[in-house]
C-alpha cells in the first residue's frame, strides 16, 4: 500500500511506491561500476568552460597548442594542462611532427558526443 509523502515537495512523488518491474529494469541494464566512473569522469572533465571551447575547436581539425592558446587567449602551459586532462580521458589524443605537438579528437565518438550535446543545449 503506498504511503504518504510531504505534498510540498513538487519534485518528488507525493506517495512512496516502488515499481518493482521498474527498478528491476533499471538493475539489469545499469552499467558496470567501473563503466559508471569513467563515464562520469568524462562528463566532469567537460564541465570547464576552456575545455569544452578546447574540444570544440578541434572539430574543425587538428590543432598545436601554440594555435589552442591564440585561440583561448592563454598561455600554452595552461593549454598544455587542459589538454592533458582531456588526453587522460580519451577524448584528445596527440601527434608529434618535428618539435611541434598536434592535438585532434581521439576518435568519431567524441565528436558525435560534442555534436549531440550541443544539439541538445540549442532545443
Amino acid at each position: 500500500m503506498p504511503t504518504q509523502t510531504n505534498p510540498d515537495q513538487p519534485d518528488t512523488c507525493q506517495v512512496q511506491c516502488i515499481h518493482q518491474e521498474r527498478v528491476g529494469q533499471a538493475r539489469n541494464s545499469a552499467l558496470a561500476p567501473r563503466e559508471t566512473e569513467r563515464l562520469a569522469d568524462t562528463f566532469k572533465v567537460l564541465g570547464d568552460p576552456n575545455r569544452v571551447r578546447l574540444v570544440m575547436a578541434l572539430l574543425e581539425g587538428e590543432m598545436c597548442v601554440c594555435d589552442l592558446a591564440a585561440f583561448l587567449g592563454l598561455s600554452d602551459s595552461a593549454v598544455s594542462h587542459q589538454l592533458r586532462r582531456l588526453k587522460d580521458q580519451a577524448l584528445v589524443r596527440a601527434r608529434r611532427s618535428g618539435p611541434v605537438l598536434y592535438y585532434s579528437l581521439d576518435d568519431d565518438h567524441v565528436a558525435e558526443l560534442l555534436r549531440v550535446a550541443l544539439e541538445h543545449v540549442r532545443e
